[in-house]
């Protein structure tokens, strides 16, 4: 095993969750999350078995949850891409339902989250997902999925509005 392969376990060991995170926010959906980190993974690790012979030293762990992240937004935009899949999968996405009585309210309001994100075209979910969740700043969402800089603050601009749109406010009586 080369340095590559023993960083990217670290990410999945330690990091494992927040990538799930990042991927749920991304697609909406819990399976298709794990599928997407799963990919992501599999994905890294052929990869870096690619430059074993190049005699590249082993990433650091923030380089190697960098090139992980990279990864899943790469599949998850090459998955929406392809709108025969999207269709053949689309019924399958379903929203859970809130049991608890105490967590209702902000239960409710991350599946409001959640619907307004999966509502946006992937460019702009991307970048919100990585500039709100991942706290990502606009250069390196840019260099991350290779756009102008320019672009980014534009998919985040129509993002947040579009969100905006869509989620109320929360007034003080519901606070």
């Amino acid at each position: 095993m080369n340095g590559w392969d023993e960083a990217v376990e670290a990410v999945a060991r330690t990091r494992g969750d927040r990538l799930l995170r990042t991927a749920y926010l991304l697609c909406g959906d819990v399976d298709g999350a794990k599928d997407l980190v799963q990919d992501a993974l599999i994905r890294t690790m052929g990869s870096s078995r690619r430059r074993r012979g190049a005699g590249s030293a082993a990433p650091s762990l923030p380089e190697a949850e960098a090139y992980v992240r990279r990864a899943i937004t790469s599949q998850f935009l090459d998955d929406r891409r392809s709108a025969t899949r999207w269709r053949s999968v689309e019924h399958l996405v379903v929203q859970p339902e809130s049991d608890g009585a105490g967590e209702a309210r902000r239960t409710d309001t991350r599946l409001d989250v959640v619907a307004a994100l999966a509502s946006l075209p992937p460019r702009p979910r991307t970048c919100l997902v990585l500039r709100f969740y991942a706290d990502l700043t606009v250069p390196q969402i840019a260099a991350e999925l290779e756009l102008a800089e320019g672009s980014v603050k534009r998919y985040l601009h129509d993002g947040v509005t579009a969100l905006g749109a869509r989620l109320a406010p929360v007034t003080s009586e519901e606070a």
